[in-house]
Formats: structure tokens, sequence, C-alpha cells
């Protein structure tokens, strides 16, 4: 036989050989079988079979933790307090936890896997998220790049949640991605309509969700939610609300507003809302937002674009959305009452708008925010 067919056969026996020992011993050695999971000292007891990892073993077991990046280790948001010793902290942990936590054992719930026993506790309202069916009722497209997808819940489900929350989409495998996978995303719909969610979905370049949304989703579609998740949320505080977002982080705004006017929520309340984008391509539910800042007198929209061109006509304000924040609030905002700060965007729009925040005097602890990877 030629040998320059010789050693990529051999080469090629070599690796399936190695291939099927590895899954052979990881059948072996990964063989845990059934492991006990404690959680809130004793409130629920499951016996589950052990080598996943806990997020999804929860999950399996109809308690959802909340996860931004559905499970990748990429955006901290898995956090359950581990009463029990399951091993030190990986690196994959230690960049998302304070010092406050790694001292407790919070663990992120996708890095471990259930190896033995454990232990664990878990805020009282993850018991009540839900994984619900729903629709497709529409798409629409907002912008060139965002679009407004209402899923219609299927009878007799109806979601309580809280304006500013969000849920979780569960994308099914399609193309060469072979696994579902769950992404998060603000409802931008009104607790009032219970039986409905409605998202904003920007497209992000190569994004397994973004993508799915933007050119695989269709009206008639069946979609699996999972939510409520988060506690971003308006408080019930007479200070003003000063709110920024951009792009998709539009969301929660526009829940929290349309609720507020509805049924009369915090009528007391102050409300800034400032939206950047870079230019009138990026910019939508002006109109929407014009006609509810006349039904609400303590109501300010301010939309400001970063590069406008010429075509634009734009008369607005002008800027980096965090400029035209910080000569508000040096210049207009009326302080008496106290600041907080509602946050929706990027993480870096969001770092950079607690800088100009706390600069300003707001308190850390009165900026809130949900940040998604």
């Amino acid at each position: 036989m030629n040998s320059f067919l010789t050693g990529p056969l051999v080469t090629a026996g070599l690796a399936a050989f190695l291939a099927l020992i590895i899954s052979v011993l990881d059948r072996i050695v990964n063989n845990y079988g059934e492991v006990t999971m404690d959680i809130n000292a004793g409130k629920r007891n499951y016996k589950v079979r052990g080598g996943s990892p806990l997020l999804g073993t929860l999950a399996a077991e109809g308690i959802f933790v909340p996860s931004a990046c559905g499970g990748r280790g990429s955006c901290g948001a898995c956090k359950v307090k581990v009463l029990s010793d399951v091993g030190p902290h990986l690196p994959t942990e230690t960049p998302y936890l304070t010092p406050d936590e790694l001292k407790q054992n919070v663990r992120l719930s996708c890095q471990i896997k259930l190896k033995k026993d454990i232990e664990i506790e878990l805020p009282e309202e993850l018991f009540s998220v839900k994984k619900f069916k729903s629709k497709v009722a529409s798409i629409k497209n907002v912008t060139h790049d965002i679009k407004e997808v209402l899923f219609k819940l299927e009878n007799p489900d109806s979601i309580e949640f809280l304006a500013g929350q969000y849920v979780q989409i569960v994308v099914p495998p399609y193309g060469n991605f072979k696994e579902s996978v769950q992404r998060a995303y603000s409802m931008s719909s009104r607790p009032g309509d219970n039986g409905q969610v409605e998202l904003l979905v920007r497209l992000v370049p190569g994004g397994i969700a973004t993508t799915w949304v933007h050119q695989f989703l269709k009206e008639g579609d069946s979609v699996e939610l999972v939510g409520p998740f988060g506690d971003f949320h308006v408080r019930e505080t007479p200070a003003t609300m000063v709110c920024v977002a951009g792009g998709s982080g539009m969301a929660p705004f526009k829940s929290m507003l349309y609720h507020m006017h509805e049924e009369g929520a915090h009528p007391d309340k102050d409300i800034w809302y400032f939206f950047g984008a870079r230019s009138g391509r990026d910019m939508f539910y002006l109109d929407e937002l014009r006609a509810l800042e006349k039904k609400m007198p303590r109501f300010h929209f301010v939309a400001a674009l970063s590069e406008p061109s010429p075509e634009d006509n734009w008369t607005g304000d002008t800027g980096l959305i965090t400029d035209v924040l910080e000569r508000y609030i040096k210049e207009k905002i009326d302080a008496s009452k106290g600041l907080e700060g509602y946050l929706c965007g990027s993480p870096g729009m969001i770092n950079a708008c607690t800088t100009v925040m706390t600069r300003n005097n707001i308190a850390l602890e009165k900026i809130y925010y949900d940040k998604f990877a």
C-alpha cells in the first residue's frame, strides 16, 4: 500500500480507537448513579441521576434557575448557594463571583456536575417560574435589526410578572446547531396582558438565538418560554426614575411605562427616560412614546442620536447618550425627592451610565439593571 495512504489510515484508526476508549471510560468513570438534591433545608428533595450539570438537572425537575447565556458559563446568572462539598470553585466561575459569594460557597449551577448528594439554597420565587407553551402571533420589524415578536400563550396558561422582568426563549436545534439552548429577553408586554409575551430581539451577528428569531422563526410556530425572572422593576419609593436604554433595551421600559399609565401605578413618581441610538434607522417607537408623554404629566422622554445623518432631519438631542444624560441631570432634572437609576442595554452602556450617575450623586445601590451577556 502507498505510504502516503498508510500514514493517514493508521492515524485515523488510532484516533477512532482512542475515541472508543474515552467513550467507554467516560461511561464507567462518570456513572455516578442516583444522587439526592436537598433544597432549602429539606423543604424539597429529589432523587436524580448523577453526572449532569446542576442547572439542567434542576430544570428537568421543573425548577428553572435564570441563565442568560443558556448554560455556557458566560453570564454568571445561574448562581446557587451550595451548602455541601462539591469541590473547589472552578476558573470558569470565579470571574462572576464576588469575594463574599466565594466565602459563602455560591456557585454557578451550569458549572457544577452532580457527582454525589448535594444541599443547596434557592430563592423561593424560583419555584413559581414555569415553562410556557406558546405560538408566534406576529413578527414585526421595528428597525433594520430589531424585531418585535408577540407570543400567545396556549390556553389556559397566563404569566404573572412584574413590569421589567424577563423570560428565556427555548431555541430548538436548527442548522448546524444540534442542541437546544435558552436565551434571556426582557418582556416589553404589559403585566395586564398576561396571556401573551412580547419581546424585542436585536440581531447579533453569529448569535444562535437572534439568528433563529430573525431568519427561521415564523408566525404560527410553537415556542417554549421560561420565566419570569429578574428583580428589575419599579421600586416603591418617591424618588425620581432616571431611565436609560439603547436598542432592544427599550423592552422593559415599554412594559413599565404602559403599565404605570394604564394601572395608575406610582402616580407621584417623576420619570425621565433617555433613549440613545446612532442614527434615525436605529430609533423606534418615537410616536408612541411622544403620545404617552402627553398623557403622563410626570413622564419626560429624551431621545438622542449620536451620529444623525442629513436625511434623518433630526431636531432632537445629539451626542452620546451618557453626555446627554449628564447634561440633563445637572441642568433639568429635579433631585429634591432623590434619584434612582434604571438601565437596560449592553454591558458597556450600563457601565458608562453607572459612572455618570454615581458621579452625579445617584448612589450605586440605587441603580438597577439586568445585565445580559
